[in-house]
């Protein structure tokens, strides 16, 4: 996009921000909810969920990206600059992930965190295949922080402390709630961890390795003992390109790694390459970014993360599902 462009789509923003902010018949979804309760924005449908099991029915959260949507390059609309100048509250990842979420609160008087706050990040090896497992080797290498830390279940405890603290600060009254909300959440986070550990036990060392599309599962393969291998890193702006297939297919033969996996909102081609080549398994897709609909195999935090979590085990372990 060039700059007279992008300026003109900015410049529209604001018009139709200041239109509806002051025209009595625009509405939006954030209006359309109960107005007593205070209103919190994600920049996805992952933290929206967190936040929901967290607020319980004291405040109304909405994501801005919708089921399916891939969230690293989300191009804000002007209804989604509404909602978010309308929020209480406006919760991103942070990470690098939502590279357009400066933007996004720019025009928002609204209260901004970010609730990977505390994580150590896992730095990307810009162009690299292998991702790194030892967050103290670097907290800002040339690729960046790999924003993924929410696939970790024990990282999730840290957004669940995050989002309740934050709701806290929002609604005082509500502190009970958010309180006992938090923690049952996390007990349930520390379920799905120890059935991946417990499960992954009974893997064979040697097919210990996640192998997939995007670097996406860092933190999840070093908290669960998994070498890691990846086609593309994170916000690459090269996928599947004949070197990454060739290093990938290499680590694949060489490890005798019997599934490999792509994640739901990218393309498999690359990946389906790989198997084919290597006489590995494509293992069933994995969810990262995004829930799915209501009627989805993930239409929860929970569930993608316990589909992923059996997807996996099954897989490494050779059984079909």
């Amino acid at each position: 996009m060039t700059k007279s462009s992008e300026s003109a789509r900015r410049n529209l923003f604001v018009v139709v921000l200041v239109l509806c902010v002051s025209a009595t018949g625009c509405t939006t979804a954030t209006e359309s909810r109960d107005d007593e309760r205070k209103q919190v924005v994600t920049t996805f449908t992952v933290l929206a969920d967190m936040a929901r099991n967290v607020a319980g029915d004291r405040i109304d959260v909405h994501s801005i990206t919708k089921p399916g949507a891939e969230v690293h390059g989300y191009d804000p609309t002007p209804s989604d600059m509404l909602d978010a100048a309308k929020a209480d509250l406006v919760l991103d990842n942070g990470l690098g992930l939502e590279s357009w979420f400066g933007r996004f609160v720019e025009r928002s008087e609204a209260r901004h965190v970010t609730v990977s706050e505390g994580i150590t990040p896992i730095p990307i090896a810009a162009g690299d295949r292998q991702g790194s497992t030892d967050p103290s080797s670097s907290t800002d290498p040339p690729g960046g922080a790999n924003p993924h830390a929410w696939m970790s279940p024990r990282e999730a405890a840290v957004y669940v402390d995050n989002i309740r603290d934050a709701f806290i600060r929002l609604d005082p009254g509500g502190e009970p709630v958010y309180r006992s909300n938090a923690e049952h959440y996390r007990q349930q986070l520390d379920q799905v961890d120890r059935y991946l550990h417990r499960e992954l036990d009974t893997v064979p060392d040697r097919h210990r390795a996640l192998v997939t599309c995007e670097g996406a599962f860092s933190y999840l393969a070093r908290d669960a003992g998994l070498d890691e291998a990846y086609l593309w890193p994170v916000n690459s702006g090269e996928e599947g390109t004949p070197q990454q297939i060739t290093d990938t297919t290499r680590f694949v033969r060489e490890s005798g790694v019997p599934a490999v996996f792509c994640e739901s909102t990218v393309s498999d081609k690359a990946q389906r390459q790989v198997a084919a080549e290597t006489g590995a398994r494509l293992g069933p897709e994995l969810y990262v970014d995004s829930l799915s609909g209501p009627e989805g195999p993930v239409p929860t935090y929970l569930d993608l993360l316990r589909h992923d979590a059996r997807s996996i085990v099954a897989a490494l372990r050779g059984e079909h599902r």
